[in-house]
């Protein structure tokens, strides 16, 4: 036996019933994003690796990234996350666009990952952003589109939750401590490690940091105190908006929620299953990367969902549907070699009048034809022998009811239609 050439490492075949559930879960992701009025758009596959090198933080720059050099010798990343291709494309047009600016995409990415169920080293996912606006009901409002997906897709909110925190509450809480400033940007990535690593060995890394054993219980009063949120306003309001909104259920305070990313400054909150906590998405308030990449200062939040384990999740649950695989709405026969010419001129008259049509391509027995279109699900086959086409007709043959139709080709698109208006699941 051939042994094939096998799939890179992490990445995936999307047969059609696969491609068929990407383009279901992208028809959600539309609908919601379209529904609070943001505007689809793409950034490129290929950055240079320098956007993302003072950015997005070090793990994901040295270890996660694709890196190559080009002929040109400049050093060029595909595109492991999307929101400094937003901000430099936002910095190049500034000057140009209304805001709030509300944008999203739904797109490849690639992370050089250790692969496992749930995440693979290429991917799509949805990033959706408010720029230009700062007020903690910005931060409510991609909360809020997040909890309309969940419902949208059939997620409840005892199998999902959005945890939510601060940052400026936690460096708050951290300068109380008595941390130095440079200091406490090394233990908020510390505190993000936190489910990374053995209780005992986090504690050592802590303490390896210079960190006295006062600032460690600190730190541990701080990760249980589920009241802290009431000490920051834009918590506050964030919080009242999504229970005015209907939402509260799907959403929760969580002082460990920290996202990795060195460039959130506000609001930041990630959504997790409720069984074993795996990650569905994360985001947060970013004040300084626009500037960062040559704009003017500007104030945003936005958040990213990979497909691979929302879409893990709903086939655990079974809230995927039924997808049908069916490629088009009629089958036309070739009679024999004679008359395949016009058989492919009647797949252009119907398909001229708005149907989808298949041709099978070669004259061979009747019955290996019909057995072909029932197996991809074709109910209506269109045959046109010599006595139909002497009569200008065809006849239209039901696979499902096994009953046919003669009728003239000049009516044929019309009867169809009919036919398929009758045929549909009410």
């Amino acid at each position: 036996m051939k042994t094939t050439i096998p799939t890179v490492k992490g990445t995936r075949d999307f047969y059609p019933e696969e491609m068929a559930v990407r383009a279901w879960l992208l028809g959600k992701i539309r609908k919601v994003s379209e529904m609070y009025g943001y505007q689809e758009y793409e950034g490129p596959f290929l950055e240079r690796l320098d956007l993302y090198a003072a950015k997005s933080g070090e793990e994901l720059v040295n270890k996660q990234s694709y890196v190559f050099e080009d002929r040109g010798g400049d050093r060029i990343t595909l595109r492991p996350e999307l929101t400094p291709s937003l901000a430099r494309m936002v910095a190049q047009r500034q000057n140009e666009l209304a805001f709030p600016a509300r944008w999203w995409m739904f797109g490849p990415f690639w992370r050089y990952e250790r692969p496992q169920k749930g995440r693979t080293r290429e991917f799509f996912q949805w990033n959706i952003d408010m720029l230009g606006a700062n007020t903690p009901e910005c931060d409510a409002e991609m909360i809020a589109i997040a909890v309309s997906l969940f419902r949208e897709l059939g997620l409840p909110a005892d199998k999902v939750r959005i945890a939510v925190n601060s940052r400026k509450l936690l460096n708050d809480e951290l300068a109380a401590l008595g941390m130095p400033e440079d200091l406490r940007k090394e233990v908020i990535h510390i505190i993000d490690r936190r489910d990374k690593l053995p209780p005992k060995d986090w504690e050592d890394y802590v303490l390896g940091t210079g960190i006295t054993t006062g600032q460690m219980q600190g730190i541990y009063i701080m990760l249980k105190d589920e009241q802290l949120w009431q000490k920051s306003e834009e918590l506050r309001r964030v919080f009242a908006v999504l229970d005015q909104m209907g939402m509260s259920e799907y959403v929760e305070f969580d002082p460990g929620v920290i996202r990795g990313l060195d460039y959130y400054t506000g609001v930041v909150f990630e959504a997790q299953a409720r069984a074993g906590g795996r990650a569905i998405f994360g985001g947060g308030h970013y004040d300084n990367l626009i500037s960062a990449v040559g704009g003017n200062q500007l104030p945003a939040t936005g958040f990213a969902m990979g497909d691979v384990m929302i879409t893990v999740l709903l086939k655990e649950y079974g809230l995927i549907p039924d997808l049908q695989l069916v490629p088009a709405d009629v089958f036309i026969t070739a009679f024999d070699e004679d008359s395949l010419a016009d058989s492919f001129a009647l797949s252009a008259e119907l398909r001229a009048a708005g149907l989808k049509v298949v041709v099978y391509p070669e004259a061979v027995k009747l019955q290996k034809q019909l057995k072909f279109a029932d197996r991809m699900g074709i109910r209506f086959v269109v045959i046109a022998g010599p006595d139909e086409r002497a009569a200008g007709q065809v006849t239209v043959k039901d696979l499902l009811s096994r009953t046919q139709e003669t009728v003239d080709r000049a009516s044929a698109a019309s009867a169809i239609r009919k036919m398929l208006a009758q045929a549909a699941p009410v």
